[in-house]
């Protein structure tokens, strides 16, 4: 991407610069190595790269980094819906919206601020927004590069307006994998999920991992806080811990599907994985006044252990 002259922020020694569409981008970097990129155009995270300087999540060579389409890849927050409901878009409007550097963010947990770079975000709706979907609310953003490379998300919708209102969310999660063939899932055995390939309908998950061998989007209902994406060529393990998020989310297009979408190239599919914290099946309610914190943890760890050492 190319830089601006780079202006570090004191307050958590953040590089800002502008992409290629003259765009604001936050550069998180730790001491070690790891790094991470976030666009205030969707309040996405473009780049997590680790300590050796290797990029973790998928962007489609494809992808179109310019308004009003979301970006294809990386991280970004579908808020106030997940999925094609017909209105206001799919996945929401916040990834299509130019967020601001939240110049009063809620104070840092010391066991949050020990080691890590932050950057904090903030999303109002529009007049625009409010015409599609009438409720204020404020959506505030922080996410957290650790030392150790390991990325936090953390989402607080707070609700300003005069009457509740109902939301989906997720943390629409492309991981970079290298052949998805080879890829496997572990944490989601024996839940029942909805196929949204079958219109939605309900099934219980029968293998001892999950693995992807044609189309899949599954939401995995009531998952458990911690799942892991054991990536066996790398021989390294994407661990996932969340919080306020009951499902998961499962998806990756395969060969047909990706041929039909225009920001996508026709092979990609086999280098990339969605793993996505989500709340789905039971949309989130907020009555006035009230707010809501959804968490999301990325960790990538060498693949000798099994899920079960990273239970909460």
């Amino acid at each position: 991407m190319g830089h601006s002259a780079a202006v570090w922020d004191y307050r958590a020694a953040i590089e800002i610069a502008k992409d290629w569409n003259g765009i604001d981008q936050v550069v998180l970097r730790s001491p070690h190595g790891p790094s991470a990129k976030v666009s205030l155009y969707g309040g996405q995270i473009t780049s997590w790269r680790n300590e050796k300087g290797e990029e973790l999540l998928f962007t489609s060579s494809k992808a179109i980094f310019k308004p009003p389409k979301a970006i294809r890849g990386g991280i970004s927050t579908c808020f106030p819906q997940f999925g094609n409901c017909g209105s206001p878009e799919q996945h929401g409007f916040a990834r299509n919206k130019l967020w601001i550097i939240d110049d009063n963010p809620p104070p840092v947990p010391p066991n949050d601020s020990d080691g890590k770079t932050c950057v904090d975000l903030l999303l109002k709706p529009s007049e625009e927004d409010l015409k599609c979907w009438p409720y204020s609310f404020e959506y505030r953003l922080r996410v957290m590069l650790a030392a150790d490379g390991g990325l936090t998300l953390i989402s607080r919708v707070r609700n300003i307006n005069g009457k509740p209102f109902n939301f989906s969310f997720a943390y629409h999660t492309y991981l970079l994998v290298s052949d998805i063939s080879e890829v496997r899932i572990e944490g989601l055995e024996t839940l029942d999920y909805l196929d949204n390939l079958r219109q939605r309908e309900r099934f219980t998950e029968q293998g001892d991992a999950v693995t992807i061998e044609s189309e899949m989007d599954r939401v995995y209902l009531r998952s458990p806080n911690v799942i892991a994406v054991l990536d066996h060529e790398r021989k390294r393990t994407f661990v996932l811990r969340k919080e306020g998020l009951s499902d998961v989310v499962v998806w990756n297009p395969w060969e047909k599907r990706s041929k039909s979408m225009v920001d996508f190239g026709d092979e990609e599919y086999k280098q990339m994985l969605c793993v996505d914290a989500a709340a789905v099946e039971k949309p989130i309610t907020l009555k006035p006044g009230e707010e809501w914190t959804g968490r999301l943890q990325l960790l990538v760890v060498p693949s000798s252990f099994c899920s079960e050492q990273f239970e909460l």
